[in-house]
Formats: structure tokens, sequence, C-alpha cells
């Protein structure tokens, strides 16, 4: 990574200042984008790209390499050497590939044409590419070009830097890679300087819309619109466009692209575009991210002489906030599921829920670090259930996806409610949960109510994929969470209907093999079911990872097992049982501990199960050895899919030395600390204090904790001690010791 700003080697971070080579530039505040490198997770299988965004934007401005396949899900590959335009919107570490919306590509004459899908294109090196939060550079060499990127809220902003030259910039509508399919688009001339258009399409988002309104800073010298007709099963569906706009370039010239986008109307991109990108400096968009970026990344502050590590830290804290994005315009006006335009009134409308993923840590954080952000998010849900007729899945531009299982809406619901976030209608939330629970004709849930399990030998016709077992076990989880929710409001026939069913999780525990354990629809468990294969049964993990999905009843689990110290010697099996040498594992089971997989995220919280055993140093030892040896300050620094901020967000959590192994019980298993001093800062000028004395990757065992002076001799802390401010203070040594055992009641 390359930091546009000089640092020093042993750079050591504080509050608000910042060490200096020079005196002269001691004392300024603090710039935290510099710590991020957004080439983190655009290797290996982190599916991550390195454009401009500001906090939680809805446009992610950022650099295609113009070929499909599941490594360039989010249009970057860092092992690729060719750029083929830059596009307005992406998904952050998804195991799936749509969007690339609104796609730029300068280029001088003659320009480099390579047959469909990679088209026009330029080579390109990393020597000569940087990237920080909230901005994007890179220097296509066939052009000689140099392209620079940031954003707002709704708007991308290009700088490029010309030769003289004969140039153009063309604006590619019909292109599409990997799910999307273009199904309409166009283009219309405003003035010299101005397009506008939109860009209809089809793929893991369902009939997408995007509007856009474009200004350039100088006059076209011409400009050239083509269109072409898109056919599908023989059928003219719609039009591509693509328009080209010349200019004969000086050395050195700079033209600056503003492009507003809008799930709504041309005419709302314009209303974004005025609100946000009427002038024409680059310098000062990019001011403004780096503020928000620094207000954002500011909530958390880490004191460490280790660079690598801090910017380690900090970047997972900028990829937990990339995603859920704006969906709105700034009227309040978003297009829903009902293919309808509604208003937000007094509210941010949110998308892009990736929630199987994000339940787990990364709303939970928000809790702490985003609580304004949440309240939309939960209102944003409700809303989206209203107009659907069920709470999302996985949402994305107004589309249900349906991709991956549970109704993981309501433990992200269920947690702001129960920490008292916002001001969304409560009795509304909890009936759009109910509500979604009890489809019964939608992916099993009926069966689901009626048997207490989902059994395997009955089809889905909703979804393709049979995930049984897991079905159950998440519907257990999110009922466990409705349940609690309708006990805390008085309805307690509600809450005792929804705890008996989060029970259902022992319907599918087999006490002879001692594992969670697919079931027919007459009661009989799988035949010859060995843990450590993967089935069609078990959503994209084994029965090894998914025995400890109990996230709401671990008690219970240490008894179908066979009490604590059994449940102990268990967990010591999944770290240990190695895979065999040559044993063909699934692209998602990365970052492997014995059967524990990082790389996905069933296995996240299993780690900090040690806390429920007599050796909670055992969650220590292998939560800091994650820490440091599955995150890496390099283009292959994730183990696994970013999963829209949930591999980053268990990162920032652990690092704080705490994670939620239950989303919504208000508590947080204590684990190790990454770093000597951290300070979470809140509203009011509170601050919660995270002191570890004599911190090192050695000393990674808990000798000791206080809070606020006094000893803490139990493995958790709760929310709500976060919340008011304090200190939490560990003392950490190089062995393991007895802190933190719970004593038999």
């Amino acid at each position: 990574m390359k930091y546009l700003t000089i640092i020093c080697v042993g750079l050591a971070l504080t509050a608000v200042t910042v060490s200096s080579c020079n005196e002269k530039e001691s004392n300024q505040i603090l710039d935290y984008t510099q710590f991020v490198n957004p080439f983190i997770g655009t290797d290996f299988t982190g599916n991550t790209y390195p454009g401009a965004q500001v906090p939680f934007g809805m446009v992610q401005l950022s650099p295609d390499n113009g070929l499909p396949g599941w490594d360039r899900i989010a249009g970057y590959f860092y092992p690729d050497s060719t750029i083929a335009g830059f596009s307005h919107t992406h998904l952050s570490g998804t195991g799936a590939g749509d969007l690339y919306d609104i796609s730029f590509m300068p280029v001088t004459l003659p320009y480099n044409e390579a047959e469909q899908p990679l088209g026009i294109h330029s080579k390109f090196s990393h020597e000569k590419e940087s990237a920080y939060a909230g901005y994007y550079q890179v220097f296509l060499q066939d052009y000689k070009i140099n392209v620079e990127l940031t954003a707002t809220e709704r708007c991308g902003i290009q700088r490029y830097t010309f030769p003289k030259a004969e140039s153009a910039i063309f604006l590619n509508l019909k292109k599409a890679m990997n799910w999307d399919e273009t199904k309409d688009s166009y283009i219309e001339q405003v003035d010299s300087v101005t397009l506008k258009g939109y860009r209809y399409s089809n793929g893991w988002a369902r009939n997408q819309k995007i509007y856009f309104y474009t200004k350039f800073s100088r006059p076209f010298d011409s400009l050239q619109l083509d269109k072409s007709p898109i056919i599908k099963d023989g059928k003219e569906n719609g039009h591509g466009y693509i328009a080209r706009i010349n200019y004969n370039t000086s050395e050195n010239e700079q033209i600056v692209i503003r492009t507003a986008i809008s799930g709504v109307s041309m005419e709302g991109a314009e209303r974004n575009f005025m609100a946000e990108a009427q002038e024409s400096d680059f310098d000062s968009y990019l001011y403004k991210a780096k503020k928000l970026w620094n207000d954002a990344l500011g909530k958390i502050e880490v004191e460490n002489s280790d660079m690598d590590e801090t910017v380690t830290f900090y970047t997972a804290l900028y990829h937990s906030m990339l995603a859920p994005t704006i969906y709105g315009d700034v009227d309040g006006s978003y297009y829903g599921p009902d293919k309808k335009i509604h208003k937000a009134d007094g509210w941010t409308n949110y998308s892009t829920f990736s929630l199987w993923d994000t339940y787990r840590a990364a709303h939970p954080l928000f809790t702490i670090i985003q609580p304004e952000r949440v309240n939309d998010m939960v209102k944003s849900l409700i809303a989206f259930s209203e107009q659907n007729g069920r709470l999302p899945v996985w949402n994305m531009f107004g589309s249900e996806t349906d991709m991956m299982i549970g109704y993981h809406s309501v433990p992200v619901i269920v947690d702001a409610y129960l920490k008292g976030i916002g001001d969304f209608d409560a009795e509304s939330a909890l009936k759009e949960c109910v509500k979604t629970a009890n489809l019964d004709d939608y992916r099993q849930i009926g069966l689901y109510k009626n048997m207490g399990y989902i059994p395997y030998d009955v089809v889905d016709k909703y979804n393709s994929e049979n995930w049984s077992l897991s079905k159950t076990l998440e519907y257990a989880f999110d009922d466990y969470c409705i349940a609690i929710m309708a006990e805390k409001m008085g309805k307690e026939d509600l809450a005792d209907n929804f705890y008996k069913r989060a029970s259902n999780y022992r319907n599918v525990f087999n006490e002879n093999s001692s594992f969670m354990q697919p079931k027919d629809s007459k009661g009989n468990f799988i035949a010859r079911f060995k843990p450590e294969e993967y089935t069609p049964h078990i959503t994209e993990s084994n029965g090894w990872q998914y025995l400890w999905s109990v996230q709401h009843d671990v008690d219970g689990l240490i008894e179908l097992i066979g009490g604590k110290k059994r449940f102990e010697e268990k967990l010591d099996s999944m770290f240990t049982l190695i895979p065999k040498e040559n044993e063909q594992l699934p692209i998602f089971s990365t970052g492997m501990i014995g059967q524990y997989v990082h790389g996905n995220e069933p296995s996240h919280h299993v780690a900090y199960l040690y806390n429920y055993t007599d050796s909670p140093w055992k969650t220590q030892k292998y939560v800091s050895e994650i820490m440091h040896e599955l995150y890496k300050n390099s283009p292959d620094g994730l183990c696994g899919n970013e999963d829209c901020g949930q591999m980053s967000a268990w990162y920032v959590m652990s690092a704080m030395g705490i994670y939620p192994v239950n989303p919504v019980s208000g508590e947080y298993q204590i684990g190790t600390p990454m770093f000597s001093e951290m300070q979470i800062r809140f509203a009011e000028n509170k601050v919660f204090k995270i002191l570890a004395k004599n911190v090192s990757r050695e000393n990674c065992y808990v000798k000791s904790v206080k809070l606020n002076g006094v000893a803490l001799e139990k493995p958790f802390i709760n929310h709500k001690d976060i919340m008011k401010g304090g200190v939490i203070e560990f003392t950490m040594t190089d062995k393991p010791t007895k802190w933190g055992v719970i004593a038999e009641k």
C-alpha cells in the first residue's frame, strides 16, 4: 500500500495527535484515513473492492478488471493487470456477483479493445496505484491517463489527468459481468457538459433500476451516442447505450466528472446531484470524504507501535462500515420491493443487508459505534417487510435476493429494541417479525412449525437448496429473539410460543453421534452421517461447524453434549481435527484451524464457547491466533469473504477483547484484547477505555480484569457497562490462567 502522507516507521498513535518526523507537524488532528488499506481482501477469497466510498454510501466507485469470475465478484482482483472501467456500484466481499452500474472508461486514441466481456481496457501496474479511505488512484499505462476517484453519499467524483492527445471517455451502460445482465438503458444529452439516463438490469438484484445524472467539467468537443438491441430468448428486450465523449486534451489537462445516482428517477438523480455535487473541485469532495471517514473511524482509537497491526485494525473498521448502504434520494424517496416509490420521512432508507452474515457481529458493532444508523436500519427492515410481505433475508436495491437462510432481520431488530436504541415502532417491528416467522409456504417454515424441524427428504419448492439442518437451527435462534422481545413487551402467550419453538434445535441432536444431524420426515436420522463431510443438508458447512449454532442456549447445548467437561473435549476436537492432506474442501472452507473455519460465518462464535468451560484461556489462545494469523495488512489479508462487513466486524470486536456470542443478549464474551490501549468514543464526550497491561502476541492470556476498578471474575461484560463509559483493565500474561472460570451452580 502507498500512503500519500509520509509517516514515520514505528509511529505511535495517541488519542488525538500523531508523532511526526517533522516537529512542525506535531499536534495535528490524526488522519485515520491513512491507516486504511482498501487493497486488503482484494486477493485470495476476500472479494473486496479498493474504490472510493463514504461510510455506508450509496455509491461505491471502483475499478473493474473487465473479466467475470468468482474471484472478480467485487469487480476487481488484485492479481489481474487490466482495467476496463470505473463503475458506481459494487458489493463488498459477497459470494455472488452483481451491480457494476454506470461504467466510465477514459482512453487516448487508438484504444485497446478485446473481445467481450473485456472490451475496451488498459494495462495497469500496482506500482502506480494507491488508495485510502475515500480515495482511489491508478495510472492507465496504455493511455498515460491518471485516474482519481472519490465520492459523496450519492455521487461519484472522478478526475482524469490526460496527456496531450486525441482522447475519449466512454460511458457504457450495456456492459455487464457475472450474474448481472443489462435489460435496457438510455442516455440523453442535456447540454454541452451534461448527460442523464438509466440502466435497468437483472441478476442477483431482480429488476434493478439505476438512474444517473452526470456533468463534465469541460464541454464535449463532440459526442457520439450508439445503441444496439438487447436480444433475450429471441426477442428484443431493450437497448444497450454507449456514449463516447471526445476531447483533444493538452498535456496534464484534467477533466472532472460528477455522477449522481438514484433508484427512483432521472429527476431524483438530478436532485441528488444538486444537493451533493454542484462544485467541480475534486479536492473539495476528497476533503469532505476524508472528514466523514475520520469522524467514523475516530470513534475507536488505538495506541500501538506496529504499523501493520494498526492498518489491519482500521481497515477492518473501514470494511465494517461499507454496508448496509444508503438507498434513497436526498428527499427521502426510494424504490421499494413492491415496485412503488416510497418516502422515508425523517429517516434514511438502507439496503444491501447480508443478514445471515452480519447479524452475528457487524450489527452488534453498529449498536456501539453507529446507534443513530441502527435506528434507521431497523426502520428500513420494517418498511421493506410492510411493502414485501416479509422481512428481508438478503436484500439490495429494492429487491429480495433470497440468498442464504433464516429470517435474520429479527435479531437486528430485537437487539436494537432490547438496547433501547432509536424511536422505531416496536409494535410494528414485532408484528413484522411474527408475520415472517409464520409464513407457512415460505422456505418450509410450516414444516418447521408442525414437525419441530425441517426434514431433509422433503423438497423446498421455494428454494433449490436443501440445507434442512441449518434452516432448523437458524429458525430456532430467530424464534428465541422473537420470544425475548415479546416477553419484554409483556406479551406472555406469544413469548411462550416462540420460546417453545426456540428449543427445536434439540429435535435434530442425535445422542448417539453427539452431533446435530439431518432427519427425515419419519423422524429417522440420516444414515452413515459423517460430521466432517459437506452435504446438501448443511449450509456452506459441515456437521462440526453447525453443531455449535445454538447461540441462544449454550447451557442447553452443554447439557445435550454431556456436561461441561464433555463440551470442552468436543471443542478441543473441533480445533484439532485437521482435514486430510489430499481432502478436496469447498471454496468457503478457508482459514481453518482443525474443523474450525474462520472464512465462513457459522464458526465465528465458536472460539468464545470455551468461556462456558473450565478453560476460558483456550478462548484467549484461539482468538489471539485468529487475529494474528488470519488478518494481515496485505491484499490476501482476509481468509474468507468479507461478507458486507462481518469478517472485519469480528476482528474489530475481538480486538476490543469482546464478542457477542448471543447477539441479542446484551452481553459480550471476553476474549483477549489486541492493543495496549483503546478508546471508544460516544456522544456527550463519554469514553470507554480498554487497557491491556503487557499485552503482546505471546502475552495473550488474561491474568485479571477490572471494570472501573472492581475485579471482574466472570468472562463477560454487559452492553450498558460499555455505553455509560468507564475503564476495563486487563493484566496479561504468557501462560494460561484460571481467570474467568465460572463455578458450577
